[in-house]
């Protein structure tokens, strides 16, 4: 029975490591500074800025206008 469950453990374990697992996007701002965003920055249209989390995982905001170009990592 171990010999069944072996295979089957590492393939729920890769799709769990594979569905944790966020995408990065770069920011270039008109400024020249990178910013890594963890996950999708998100445009708010009301007020013109773009909402992120950065690498350490804390909610930042940065005016649309600042923002040249977003690309995935």
């Amino acid at each position: 029975m171990n010999v069944r469950f072996t295979p089957l453990a590492a393939i729920l374990l890769a799709s769990l490591l594979t569905a944790c697992s966020t995408t990065e996007y770069i920011m270039s701002t008109t400024e020249g500074r990178l910013i890594v965003s963890s996950g999708r920055p998100d445009l708010d249209e009301k007020t013109g800025t773009y909402t992120y989390k950065d690498a350490n995982g804390k909610e930042a905001t940065i005016p649309k206008a600042a923002v040249v170009q977003i690309m995935e990592r």
